[in-house]
């Protein structure tokens, strides 16, 4: 699965990115082409080298010592020593929803979170699986993946500005499509991103909860965790930027199901579809 779900995100985000540059072409020619590919460029740089300041200041996290969280640090670095992977950087946030992030460009400049919530409701082994699951997303490069595919997404609406003001959409005389190609930036273009930047996120989600699990070896644990921030989440939901929504390990919006029309706008796979997984993960390896 770890592998399927690897090849299905980059999929996703070679499919985004061709879009992007598509209709940059549709609209304005090679001039479009090449102003989509400077703008996907930019903000992929500015995320790549920045997405770990920009979502420790979005959830107003504070960096602690490890004399005062003890137990944190001990389970972080464990896991990490078992990973063979450089120590994050730990920081606690106080928001009161129970929920835990990662973030950073790599394992070596990689940044982990968790709220006043989640170290109040999950017990020792709860915990240890949810940190297991957010070094997974720094070690399976999940940051890296993410950020691209929201920088693409975002970049749309600029795209859609810039033409617009530069008059990129009038072309119609020497590009026909150019200017349906100019609404459907402007309209459909940053929705089809939008999707496919969630459904980036949601493939993640069950990569790093089955990475986590077998890192951990306590897919179970992972699980429980799951169901306790999912109904804390439910009665507690807190007002994030809903671009940094799909950093968290369950959404910190609270009631999205993940399911039908609804779930095209999940940036979570619904839980009790990671738990039921989690269960099988449990049962084919009996000793994780």
């Amino acid at each position: 699965m770890l592998g399927i779900n690897h090849v299905k995100s980059w999929l996703l985000i070679a499919g985004l990115a061709g879009l992007f540059v598509v209709v940059g072409a549709a609209v304005g020619g090679g001039r479009g082409a090449t102003i989509a590919l400077a703008i996907a460029f930019v903000f992929n740089f500015i995320m790549y080298w920045s997405s770990d300041r920009i979502a420790i200041a979005a959830t107003r996290s504070k960096p602690v010592t490890e004399q005062e969280a003890p137990e944190l640090y001990a389970i972080v670095r464990e896991l990490s020593a078992q990973a063979q992977a450089p120590m994050p950087r730990i920081y606690v946030s106080e928001m009161p929803q129970p929920n835990a992030f990662a973030t950073g460009r790599s394992p070596s400049h990689a940044a982990v979170s968790v709220t006043r919530g989640i170290l109040g409701i999950l017990d020792r082994r709860e915990l240890r699986g949810v940190l297991a699951h957010e070094l997974s997303h720094v070690l399976n490069r999940d940051i890296l993946v993410s950020t691209i595919a929201a920088a693409i997404g975002s970049a749309f609406t600029y795209l859609a500005y810039i033409f617009m003001f530069a008059g990129g959409g009038r072309g119609s005389r020497d590009n026909p499509l150019g200017g349906f190609a100019f609404l459907f930036l402007w309209l459909v273009g940053p929705l089809a991103a939008g999707v496919i930047r969630m459904a980036v996120s949601r493939s993640r989600e069950y990569q790093a909860d089955e990475s986590g699990a077998l890192l951990s070896q306590d897919p179970e644990a992972l699980a429980s965790a799951l169901e306790k921030m999912e109904a804390s989440a439910k009665q507690r939901p807190v007002n994030v930027n809903p671009a940094q929504a799909h950093l968290f390990i369950v959404s910190p919006f609270g009631g999205r199901r993940g399911q039908g029309i609804a779930g095209l706008f999940s940036t979570h796979p619904p839980t009790a579809e990671r738990v039921r997984r989690l269960r099988e993960i449990a049962t084919r390896h009996p000793r994780a």
